[in-house]
């Protein structure tokens, strides 16, 4: 069955000399307008305080023009994830967000909707980790224990968001975040696209493609990383199968 999920991935709401998800208005601008959404369901569990999150993203988004309700604020979230045209899933912690999804029963029924074409998905962060394969290439620290680290698996390869270069000048000469995912790939073969600040993953349907103003970086088991000019297709990840 051809499926026509409508993703949009972001690497991180805070951008370097931007408001609050501002460096991402074009891109949210335009996913929700070919989605005709005006309304979005926002998922606050990364962070333990959830009214106050919900207020921080609602009040970006309705500055952008679309109207926000936080999924905890009703008292039945598998009707709440039924009845949503879409949903942003935001950042934070990634073992916590992937757990309470799991303990609320919503990963099966999201990844139902959203491979559908019933749900769209916005993510940043964490809410782009889990949309993934797996969480094992997330940089947050394991401060609860999810029952899986199998993720909703909206794509089949992993991203790692926040994706940071070595720095030479710096004396920090520890692991860099290639060598973390090089030892990803010692144990897995799954693809991880590495997303820097201030970029994003665009898919419709089986088309994927990068968006912003900077390179991604694509880490592949047995290979160098290879830079991702932005505006390339990278539709080939969306057929990996392990």
């Amino acid at each position: 069955m051809k499926q026509v999920r409508q993703l949009l991935l972001i690497s991180s709401s805070k951008v370097h000399g931007h408001e609050f998800l501002h460096h991402a208005r074009k891109d949210i601008d335009n996913f929700c307008t070919k989605n005709n959404i005006l309304r979005i369901l926002f998922v606050p569990y990364a962070a333990r305080d959830h009214d106050a999150y919900t207020d921080k993203v609602g009040t970006a988004l309705k500055g952008f023009g679309y109207e926000t309700s936080g999924i905890h604020t009703y008292e039945n979230k598998i009707e709440a994830i039924t009845n949503a045209q879409c949903v942003f899933v935001g950042g934070g912690n990634t073992f916590l967000l992937l757990k309470t999804l799991y303990e609320l029963n919503l990963v099966n029924l999201i990844r139902e909707r959203v491979l559908n074409g019933d749900l769209h998905y916005m993510g940043s962060s964490a809410g782009t980790n889990v949309a993934t394969k797996s969480i094992k290439t997330t940089n947050d620290m394991p401060i609860v224990y999810p029952p899986s680290f199998d993720a909703i698996g909206l794509v089949p390869f992993n991203i790692n968001p926040h994706y940071l270069d070595a720095d030479p000048s710096n004396t920090h000469q520890g692991e860099t975040r290639e060598t973390r995912l090089k030892e990803f790939h010692e144990c897995n073969d799954t693809p991880v696209l590495g997303l820097r600040e201030g970029t994003a993953l665009l898919v419709d349907g089986e088309k994927a493609v990068l968006l912003g103003e900077f390179n991604g970086r694509l880490f592949r088991k047995g290979e160098e990383g290879q830079e991702i000019k932005p505006n390339t297709d990278l539709s080939f990840l969306l057929q990996w199968r392990d």
